[in-house]
């Protein structure tokens, strides 16, 4: 998710589409706040994993 962030970040940026850049925002935030809660071991979406 935060990759998909990047990118869109980086596209949004390059063609001067606002809306690209906010849900590129929105998707690397969604995904760094997942990455550090399963980081610390807080089951995210009722499983602790994803395997």
């Amino acid at each position: 998710m935060i990759v998909l962030g990047v990118i869109l970040l980086v596209i949004g940026l390059v063609t001067g589409v606002g809306i690209i850049w906010t849900i590129g925002v929105i998707l690397a935030v969604i995904g760094a706040i997942l990455w550090i809660l399963g980081g610390i071991g807080h089951a995210v979406g009722g499983r602790r994993h994803y395997w």
